[in-house]
């Protein structure tokens, strides 16, 4: 089994919401339109991976959003 990495950890929505900036509704919004992918837990909530949301929010710096 592979072990998670610093980069492969998951991120809670409050945590995607701090770094972007934003509500944590809107991380939500954002999963549910397919901007930005999530992973499911056992329990049903949303988990996002740090390498991804790190290369987003890269991305967005670099757009000057």
């Amino acid at each position: 089994m592979a072990d998670i990495t610093q980069s492969d950890a998951l991120l809670t929505p409050a945590e995607v919401a701090a770094l972007f900036r934003v509500n944590p509704k809107t991380v939500t919004r954002w999963a549910r339109a397919g901007k930005i992918s999530a992973v499911r837990t056992l329990g049903g909530h949303r988990r996002f991976r740090e390498s991804e949301i790190r290369r987003s929010l890269a991305e967005m710096e670099q757009q000057g959003a």
